[in-house]
Order: C-alpha cells, then sequence, then structure tokens
C-alpha cells in the first residue's frame, strides 16, 4: 500500500487510522531519512489511544514508554544506537512483547536482534508532503491493512 500524506495534519489522522487498525499491539518499523516524519505518524498512532500530549523521539533515551488504558506502546529510537546487543542491556526483550505496541525507528541499527515487524513502513519526503509505503510482514500485518480506513481524501496512491 502506497499514500501520499500531503501534509502534517494528514499524516497524524493517517497515524491515528492506522493505530486503530492496530489494535494496541503489533512490532511496526518506521525507516525514511532524517525528517521524514517517523515522529509524527507516530504521534498519530498515539492518538488513536487517547494521547494527547506532545511525542518527542526518544534519541538518547532509545525507548518511551506509553501506557494508554489497556494499551503499552513502547516507541523506540534506534538511530544513536552503537550495537544492537545494547537493546539487550535495556530490557528491550521485555517491551517487545506479544501483547504490546512496538513503533521502532531505524530499525535496521537494531538486525538481527529486533523480531521481525508484522508491518514495515517506509516514509519518503515529497515536494510537497510525505509518502509512505505500508507492507505486511506477518498473517497479523495482512490483518491491519485490511482493517486500516483511509482517512477521506488520502486515497491509497502510487508512487510516481
Amino acid at each position: 500500500m502506497y499514500v501520499i500524506l500531503p501534509d502534517e495534519d494528514a499524516q497524524v489522522a493517517f497515524g491515528a487510522a492506522l493505530g486503530s487498525a492496530l489494535a494496541g499491539r503489533g512490532q511496526v518499523h518506521l525507516e525514511g531519512e532524517l525528517g521524514a516524519g517517523k515522529t509524527t505518524l507516530t504521534r498519530g498512532i498515539l492518538r488513536a489511544y487517547g494521547h494527547q500530549g506532545a511525542v518527542k523521539s526518544p534519541t538518547y533515551t532509545l525507548v518511551e514508554p506509553y501506557r494508554l488504558g489497556d494499551v503499552e506502546v513502547n516507541h523506540f529510537d534506534l538511530y544513536r544506537l552503537g550495537d544492537p546487543e545494547e537493546l539487550e542491556f535495556i530490557g528491550a526483550r521485555d517491551l517487545l512483547d506479544d501483547d504490546t505496541l512496538s513503533l521502532v525507528e531505524w530499525p535496521s541499527r537494531g538486525a538481527g536482534w529486533l523480531p521481525a515487524p508484522d508491518l514495515a513502513l517506509e516514509l519518503e519526503v515529497l515536494d510537497a508532503g510525505r509518502g509512505v509505503t505500508l507492507s505486511a510482514r506477518s498473517a497479523y500485518g495482512e490483518a491491519v491493512l485490511a482493517r486500516l480506513e483511509t482517512p477521506a481524501g488520502l486515497a491509497d496512491s502510487q508512487p510516481e
């Protein structure tokens, strides 16, 4: 699936729709260059579970946990990760539980240590807005994409 998100509001709205489809669990890997909108999309996903506060990328802490009602979301940013084994030292294995939602920015930095994603998202900067390619990598990921209701005005697009 490929969607063009013309502005920040569209990114947040799409993230909220994706958050609803994820139903509070799964492994989501977010790739894209600096400034592509990984954290903005994460903010939208968190909004689906009622979070209204700011969302900062946990670049230095590596993970920011959110407890939103019955939903546990762990937002990882592995940009500054020196070695994937560092994830073991911060207790990430316990955080990457099947009953939680894990959003992982820069997952390639944790290659060989992270579990396989249910969904892989590749964000790209466009002349106007962002493009996002969503790929299911598991049966659960396929079910999420089947449930995903793209917000009005953001119909599925094809990359140019």
